[in-house]
């Protein structure tokens, strides 16, 4: 029994891995999303109002409806999710900035103390 967890541990190790996008699928999805919401919003354009009376024939409108406004939500919060990002890789950058300008700093604050204390 103990022959088979060391196996099932790597199995599921190695099944449960993070697998990294490749790097246009966020275009690719931005692109699919504009493209709905703008079929979307052309369905609705060519609807004519004449046509609500007809129960009927509101299943196409509500379908565009529904369908531009998911897809819009999602393009919304993906746009959003990318500019937080960004954000984030700008702000990690300047802290890393930071970080060496404060190292320096120090480096050149104990030399000035040690040469002002001669070397003790």
């Amino acid at each position: 029994m103990s022959d088979v967890s060391p196996s099932l541990e790597a199995l599921l190790r190695e099944a449960l891995a993070p697998v990294e996008p490749p790097e246009d699928l966020v275009h690719r999805l931005e692109g699919t999303l504009l493209s709905i919401t703008e079929m979307a919003a052309d369905e609705l354009d060519a609807w004519e109002l004449s046509a609500m009376r007809d129960p009927r024939n509101w299943v196409r409108p509500a379908v565009a409806i529904v369908a531009g406004t998911a897809a819009g939500g999602a393009l919304v919060m993906l746009r959003a999710r990318r500019r937080a990002q960004a954000t984030q890789a700008d702000a990690d950058g300047r802290l890393a900035a930071l970080d060496r300008s404060a190292q320096q700093a120090l480096r050149k604050l104990s030399a000035q103390t040690r040469r002002l204390l001669g070397q003790r």
